[in-house]
């Protein structure tokens, strides 16, 4: 009696050893691999430009199955590519981070199903990174006419005059600009929110005044352009 007892604990055993071995996770003869590409948003790109490299270096994160947590995490090659070997049958989401200008992270995900034994190849990981990422852009003209005494002295783009930027939730400016060589002026790093551009101008009396635009911006990578250009009288 105490054998066949033995026996069929022995037996249960190697079930219940088999039944765990068979849900995500560790334990398989399974490999998933993938890739991640890194899309870079440098700064002072006036055309909203990316540059897209190998993700060197980047902690890959793996969830077995409807797991609300990751089991393991890789760190990719130099080439951006990584692996999990010793993998069970089942379904996978692959993740790693894209991080915002403000250090928050946003994480950007793959789902793969690995068969028993074999290979699983995951859809490349894009992540995004760098100074003008999750922002937009806002860009105008500036024109002036020039006087001295009330003489007309000429007139052409407003190289080098300042025009500011204020969210309208505020009273004041929080950034100003010059007034590039080609007229255009461009505000870098713009969150989604309603704006307005200011500059000054003058009448022939040398009296200033302000002239406004306003702008909304509702998505992030785009660029706003000021529709008109901004006339001014400017006495020099």
């Amino acid at each position: 009696m105490n054998r066949i007892f033995s026996i069929l604990l022995s037996v249960l055993l190697i079930v219940a050893l088999n039944s765990c071995n068979n849900g995500e996770g560790e334990g398989g003869t399974g490999v998933i691999e993938g890739d991640v590409m890194r899309i870079l948003h440098p700064d002072d790109n006036y055309n909203l430009e990316t540059d897209t490299v190998v993700g060197s270096k980047v902690d890959v994160f793996i969830v077995y199955g409807d797991d609300t947590f990751y089991g393991d995490d890789v760190e990719t090659d130099d080439n951006g590519h990584y692996r999990f070997k010793y993998m069970n049958p089942g379904k996978y989401t692959l993740f790693a981070y894209s991080t915002l200008p403000s250090g928050e992270r946003i994480a950007v995900s793959q789902e793969v199903e690995l068969k028993k034994g074999a290979t699983a190849i995951v859809p490349t990981i894009y992540i995004h990174e760098g100074k003008a990422y999750g922002t937009s852009m806002i860009k105008g003209r500036v024109y002036a006419r020039y006087y001295h005494n009330s003489n007309y002295r000429g007139e052409g783009w407003a190289y080098d005059h300042r025009v500011f930027i204020k969210r309208d939730t505020e009273l004041y400016h929080f950034d100003d600009v010059r007034v590039g060589i080609d007229g255009y002026f461009y505000f870098q790093k713009i969150t989604p929110g309603e704006y307005t551009i200011f500059t000054f101008t003058e009448n022939l009396n040398e009296i200033p005044d302000t002239v406004t635009r306003s702008v909304k911006v509702e998505e992030v990578g785009t660029i706003y352009e000021i529709s008109d250009t901004i006339n001014i009288i400017s006495n020099v």
